[in-house]
C-alpha cells in the first residue's frame, strides 16, 4: 500500500474535503504494517476501494416555512460500505454539514461499527438545515420533504440511519412518520426512535454511557481507579449529559461543560439537579452555556474551551477536531492521565500525535463513543423481534460491546514497552474485520 500515492490520487479528487482527507490518512497510517502482513489485500486493492464511498446521494429540499415562504436546503446520504452489514450511521441537521464533514464521518462509521461486531456497514447524511429556532410545525414540514427524497435508497436491511448532531427523537419522529407513509410498512428502517414506536430504553445516553465504560477499562488496564479523578467535558447535549451521569455514578467528578460561547468550571462538581439541567439548557438557551453558571454560581469563562483546566481526564464530547496541539500540551504539562474522544474525530492529527508521544492514554472516537451505534444496533435486534428490552439488559449488553472493543483495540495497539496505542489498536480492528469480508465477497 502505497499512502503517499493514494493520498495524492484522493487530494486531487476531493479538493478542499479536508475532513475526509484526515481521517483517511490516520487509518491508512496506523494499518500500514498489519497490510504489509497480507499481500492479499495489496493484490485485491482494498485500501483504495474502501477510502471510496459506495455511493453518495445529493438532492435539494425545498419547504415551506410558517411565513409561507419557500425555502431550499440540501440534504446528503453518503453509503461508504456494506461488507459486514446494511448502511448503518445517523442523520446530521445543522449548518455546516458539508459533504467533506459527512465523508469523514461515514467512513469513521465503517470500523466504528466493525468494532461493535454487530452486522452493520457504515454510512452517513445529513443537511445544512439547522433546526435551532424553528417551530416544531416548520422541523415537521422540512423532515417530511427530507425523507421524501431519501426513503428509496433507506431499508432496515439495506440502510438504517440514526439521530445525530440536531436530529434528536422529535426529528426521528417526522422522518420515521413519514418514511412509513410512503414506504408503507413499519419497520426498523431509522432508530433513536421514541419508545412508543420501536425505539430503546437508554438509547438517548449510551454514547456517554459507552465511553466512561471504554475509559474506566483503559485507566484499569493502565491500574488507575477512577474513582476521585476529575474530568472536563466539552459540550452539553445528549453526549455530555450521559458521559456526566455515569462519570458521577463512578465516583468521578465533572467540573466542566462547554458550547460556543465558553466553557463552565463548576469546581463543586457537575451531579444531581445540574446534571438534569443540561438537557434544559440546550433545549431553552439556544446552544449557550453562561445560564448555567447564573443558575449554579459557578465560573463562567468565554470564548475558552475547558482543555486549560488541571484535570485527570479530558472527555471531547462536541465535534471534530476540537481539542488541538496547543490543548493537549496544555493537558500533559497539567498531568492529564486519560483522553477519550466521545466526539467524532474530536483531537487534531497533532494533538494525538503530542498524547502518543507523552505515553498519555489515549482513546479514539471510533472506539469510545460507539456505544451510541452499538445500542442503535441493539434497537434494529429488537425491531426485528419484535420485543423490548429493559434498561438493564441493554445496558448490560452495552456494557459487555465495549468492553469487546476494548479488548480489540489491546490486543492490536499494545506495543513492546506496554503502551497501548488504543488509535493503532481500533483501526487495525475495525480494518481488519472489514477487509476480509470484502476479500471473501470478490470485487464488486
Amino acid at each position: 500500500m502505497n499512502i503517499e500515492k493514494i493520498m495524492l490520487s484522493l487530494e486531487s479528487k476531493h479538493k478542499g474535503e479536508t475532513e475526509y482527507l484526515q481521517a483517511v490518512h490516520e487509518v491508512l497510517s496506523t494499518i500500514e504494517q498489519i497490510y504489509k502482513e497480507h499481500p492479499e489485500f495489496e493484490k485485491a486493492k482494498i485500501a483504495e476501494r474502501l477510502v471510496e464511498p459506495d455511493r453518495i446521494f445529493t438532492f435539494k429540499v425545498p419547504w415551506v416555512d410558517d411565513r409561507g415562504e419557500i425555502q431550499i436546503n440540501l440534504g446528503y446520504r453518503v453509503q461508504f460500505n456494506n461488507a459486514i452489514g446494511p448502511y448503518k450511521g445517523g442523520l446530521r441537521f445543522h449548518s455546516s454539514v458539508n459533504l467533506s464533514i459527512l465523508k469523514f464521518l461515514g467512513f469513521e462509521q465503517i470500523f466504528k461499527n466493525a468494532l461493535t461486531t454487530l452486522p452493520m456497514g457504515g454510512a452517513k447524511g445529513g443537511s445544512d438545515f439547522n433546526p435551532k429556532g424553528k417551530s416544531d410545525a416548520e422541523v415537521m414540514r422540512f423532515c417530511q420533504a427530507f425523507m421524501l427524497e431519501l426513503w428509496r435508497y433507506i431499508g432496515s436491511e439495506t440502510d438504517i440511519p440514526a439521530g445525530d448532531i440536531g436530529v434528536g427523537g422529535r426529528e426521528i419522529g417526522y422522518l420515521y412518520g413519514m418514511y412509513r407513509k410512503l414506504a408503507r410498512v413499519n419497520t426498523g428502517v431509522l432508530t433513536g426512535k421514541n419508545l412508543e414506536f420501536g425505539g430503546s430504553l437508554i438509547r438517548p445516553e449510551a454514547t456517554g454511557f459507552g465511553g466512561l465504560y471504554f475509559v474506566k477499562q483503559m485507566l484499569e488496564t493502565a491500574g488507575i481507579d477512577i474513582k476521585g479523578k476529575t474530568i472536563a467535558l466539552s459540550g452539553f447535549g445528549n453526549v455530555a449529559w450521559g458521559a456526566a451521569s455515569k462519570a458521577t455514578e463512578m465516583g468521578a467528578k465533572v467540573i466542566s461543560i462547554s458550547g460556543p460561547d465558553g466553557y463552565i468550571f463548576d469546581e463543586n462538581g457537575i451531579t444531581g439537579e445540574k446534571i438534569d439541567y443540561l438537557l434544559e439548557l440546550r433545549a431553552t438557551c439556544n446552544d449557550i452555556v453562561e445560564p448555567y453558571a447564573e443558575k449554579f454560581g459557578a465560573k463562567f469563562i468565554p470564548d475558552r474551551r475547558p482543555w486549560e483546566l488541571k484535570v485527570d481526564i479530558a472527555l471531547p464530547c462536541a465535534t471534530q477536531n476540537e481539542l488541538d496541539e496547543e490543548d493537549a500540551k496544555m493537558l500533559v504539562k497539567n498531568g492529564v492521565l486519560c483522553v477519550g474522544e466521545i466526539s467524532n474525530m474530536g483531537c487534531t492529527p497533532e494533538a494525538i500525535e503530542h498524547f502518543i508521544e507523552k505515553k498519555i492514554l489515549y482513546g479514539p472516537g471510533k472506539a469510545v463513543n460507539a456505544g451510541g451505534v452499538a445500542t442503535s444496533g441493539l434497537e434494529m435486534t429488537q425491531n426485528a423481534m419484535h420485543i423490548s428490552w429493559t434498561a438493564e439488559e441493554v445496558d448490560k449488553k452495552l456494557h459487555q460491546i465495549m468492553s469487546d472493543i476494548h479488548a480489540q483495540c489491546v490486543k492490536y495497539g499494545r506495543e513492546q514497552d506496554g503502551y497501548v496505542n488504543y488509535m493503532k489498536g481500533a483501526n487495525v480492528a475495525g480494518f481488519l474485520k472489514v477487509a476480509k469480508a470484502m476479500m471473501a465477497q470478490g470485487v464488486i
